[in-house]
């Protein structure tokens, strides 16, 4: 195998959610990368069956190389436990295994195993300070070709929480709609000045989710304590995107092919996908027309941006509901 391939076994300790699945999608894109053809297999711990490990590592008639990635891997059956920490011991040239383990007692002759058997392991620490999260924040605009001030970084980490998922969307989100190479402080209190928790992206799930009274309520906390109406459309139309997109995604695909398909982590296209329950295609090409017409609204169309906002998540909740 060449120099920049995985390693063979991977295993992926920590329960801080979003920097895991970011490790765990780091390897199967390099196992992706070195093969294109690999076939990716995403399982969870609790359904992986005895002798299922060695029916998709055995040499496939069509060559060519399979990743496994096993989730939540504490709830492993002991034998299949077994079975891994075996295969860990000598594994095939033709296969990339992920195993992520939240660490903690449960599962922990599956960690001790696969450790003793010489895989590769990464280990997540959990995220609890301030400085930790500043740095996240910073390392989120790096990652896009980006900077942040040390000030705007505080203000952003204030205004949105300590969440990591909200404060990775938030940084996205400040790097789509913002330019110039580093975002300072007045840019951060544009757009997520008000309550930390109530942001729009907030908005935008309880409106997909078909909760009128909540998003309502929320939008008007939003739009009462300064959050820009430009932020609220952005993740209005952002959210409905993603339902676009797990939309037109082949049925078949699960997991992490779907995420991998539709460019999103598995998180995110899993709670899509739930998010989809209510909706039709006719219902969703509906609420993004409304949220394009509420965008051009808000940027100088309209004259009324908070009537505009309103309008439109009566809008998506209806066209969700059919009503």
């Amino acid at each position: 195998m060449a120099g920049t391939d995985p390693a063979l076994v991977t295993l992926v300790v920590g329960d801080e959610e979003l920097l895991a699945e970011r490790a765990v999608s780091g390897v199967v894109a390099a196992a992706r990368a070195a093969d294109p053809e690999s076939e990716v297999h995403d399982l969870l711990g609790g359904k992986v069956s005895v002798g299922e490990l060695t029916q998709l590592t055995s040499p496939s008639l069509f060559g060519g190389r399979s990743v496994i990635v096993i989730r939540s891997a504490q709830d492993l059956p002991k034998d299949v436990i077994a079975e891994v920490v075996a295969y860990a011991k000598q594994p095939s040239d033709d296969t990339v295994m992920v195993l992520a383990h939240p660490g903690g007692v449960k599962g922990k002759a599956l960690v001790d195993g696969v450790k003793k058997a010489k895989a590769q392991v990464i280990t997540i620490g959990k995220v609890t300070k301030a400085g930790e999260r500043l740095e996240f924040i910073k390392g989120e605009f790096k990652r896009a070709g980006r900077s942040i001030s040390g000030d705007a970084a505080t203000a952003l980490l204030d205004a949105v929480g300590n969440d990591l998922r909200e404060l990775a969307a938030a940084c996205s989100q400040l790097v789509f709609d913002t330019e110039g190479k580093t975002i300072n402080a007045s840019a951060v209190a544009r757009y997520h000045k008000g309550r930390a928790e109530v942001t729009g992206f907030n908005v935008a799930d309880s409106a997909i989710e078909g909760r009128l009274a909540e998003a309502l309520e929320q939008l008007r906390w939003a739009l009462g304590t300064g959050v820009a109406p430009v932020l609220l459309v952005s993740a209005l139309a952002g959210g409905l995107r993603s339902l676009a997109k797990v939309s037109s995604a082949p049925r078949s695909l699960r997991g992490g092919q779907l995420a991998s398909h539709v460019g999103m982590p598995p998180w995110k296209a899993d709670r899509v996908k739930r998010q989809l329950n209510g909706w039709g295609p006719d219902g969703l090409s509906k609420a993004i027309q409304a949220v394009a017409e509420a965008d051009e609204q808000v940027k100088g169309g309209g004259a009324d941006p908070a009537y505009a906002l309103e309008h439109t998540v009566q809008m998506i909740v209806a066209n969700r509901t059919g009503r």
